[in-house]
């Protein structure tokens, strides 16, 4: 079994080292007219980049001391989302190649079909006479001499400088999209989430709850690049909208109490009618989760911790990430659902989307989950949807319905790319009103 999964292993880091070899050769090799500082420097940063990734996730999963994550996190994380769009534009660019170089072959036939005007040699003069017609003897088996043939159209040739330029010309642009892509995500990460409006009709809910709003964020990530003041422009987000309930499903930090605590401190001033509630996600479990339930107690909310609670028309209630069954600790949703009056509605929280099957069974209404980001980064929203019944959004499941938010924060990278970060405001809807 240890040799099958080093094995894997070693084929996986072959695939990934062929790829980034790929992506040097169009990028680097392809664009330089021969060694020189152009071509160490982008090997340089070719070898430098993936470096700094796999330091930067070790130092971040090994607990190293928070400076040094913080040093590498930021040019670790950007080089991996800036290389997927890189290899994207490379890709893409294959493309586009073959249609450049025909184009610039075109508008060079033109002018290597034209033939050029054979030289005329300057006559030798000949005697004249009129009585003696001049006659030119051909020696014995020699062949009779031949009229110029005119020069054929010479064929477009794509010459070096002409292929130099071609890959010039498409890396740019590869480069420049990967660039500005990668930038533009990390800037709506970095400004905050925006918010997001849901209407969620359910059938045992009472008039008098028509209309509740609850909060729901999820996947801040709090660590080594989204630190305190991305926490307090969350908090001012969520508090902008005015909810009856604030639900933190998960994902909270990426890292101990002892190095975020300040990052996290903000929540205090999170402000809703019914409260603030919390459940675990499975990063929570790689940071200490036990004390990061005791600090979001002390912070002010409410750990929901395979627990139930009753709200003012239906019930509340929580389970432990998927991810906790490591440490004893995971989900048990006849705790929390168990004994309760299936005549009111309940409302779950659940960090992962793969919970809803158990929510199902259990009777739940509305699932509210986290957990996939939307993908985080396109086209990782098709590799979400492998491991996920629900990506992002609202779907149903039978009789329960299932809210999956993309998330405030962003993991790994900073940034992300054709899928929004929001905070969404749950409107619940009796049936009745």
């Amino acid at each position: 079994m240890v040799i099958v999964f080093v094995l894997v292993g070693l084929l996986a880091l072959a695939a990934v080292a062929g790829l980034y070899w790929y992506v040097w050769r169009r990028l680097v090799r392809d664009t330089t007219s021969g060694p020189g500082p152009a071509r160490r420097a982008g090997t340089v940063v070719f070898v430098a980049g993936p470096v700094l990734m796999i330091a930067a996730v070790t130092a971040e999963r090994a607990g190293a001391p928070f400076w040094l994550q913080r040093v590498l996190a930021w040019p670790g994380f950007l080089w991996m989302a800036l290389s997927i769009y890189l290899l994207l534009g490379v890709v893409a660019g294959e493309v586009v190649r073959p249609l450049l170089r025909r184009v610039m072959e075109r508008r060079a036939a033109p002018a290597a079909a034209v033939p050029q005007p054979a030289p005329v040699r300057n006559p030798v003069p000949v005697p004249h006479t009129e009585s003696v017609p001049h006659t030119e003897s051909v020696p014995t088996g020699a062949a009779a001499p031949q009229e110029p043939s005119p020069a054929a159209p010479a064929r477009p040739v794509t010459t070096p400088s002409r292929r130099l330029f071609v890959s010039r010309a498409v890396g740019g642009a590869a480069a420049a999209v990967a660039l500005g892509t990668v930038g533009y995500g990390t800037y709506g990460v970095l400004r905050g989430p925006r918010v997001k409006r849901v209407t969620v009709p359910l059938a045992k809910l009472p008039r008098s709850a028509h209309g509740y709003r609850i909060a729901v964020v999820s996947d801040i990530h709090l660590g080594p690049t989204l630190g305190r003041d991305f926490c307090r422009r969350v908090v001012d987000t969520i508090n902008g909208t005015q909810p009856d309930l604030i639900a933190v499903v998960g994902d909270l930090v990426d890292g101990s109490v002892k190095d975020l605590g300040p990052a996290a401190a903000p929540l205090a001033r999170l402000r809703a009618r019914h409260g603030s509630y919390f459940v675990t996600g499975n990063h929570e479990y790689y940071s200490g989760a036990a004390q990061w339930v005791r600090e979001v107690r002390e912070l002010g909310l409410h750990p929901l911790e395979n627990a139930r609670t009753e709200m003012a028309g239906f019930d509340l209630a929580g389970v432990n990430d998927v991810a906790g069954e490591s440490e004893g600790h995971g989900p048990d949703f006849g705790r929390a659902l168990g004994d309760r009056d299936t005549a009111r509605a309940v409302v779950l929280l659940a960090h992962q989307p793969v919970q809803i099957h158990d929510a199902v069974k259990h009777g739940v209404d509305l699932q509210l989950s986290g957990h996939t980001h939307g993908g985080q980064l396109w086209p990782g929203n098709y590799i979400a949807e492998l491991a996920n019944p629900t990506v992002a959004g609202l779907e149903r499941y039978g009789d329960t319905q299932l809210y999956v938010s993309r998330g405030a924060g962003a993991w790994g990278p900073p940034t992300r790319v054709g899928a929004p970060s929001d905070i969404t405001v749950v409107e619940l809807a009796s049936l009745q009103a």
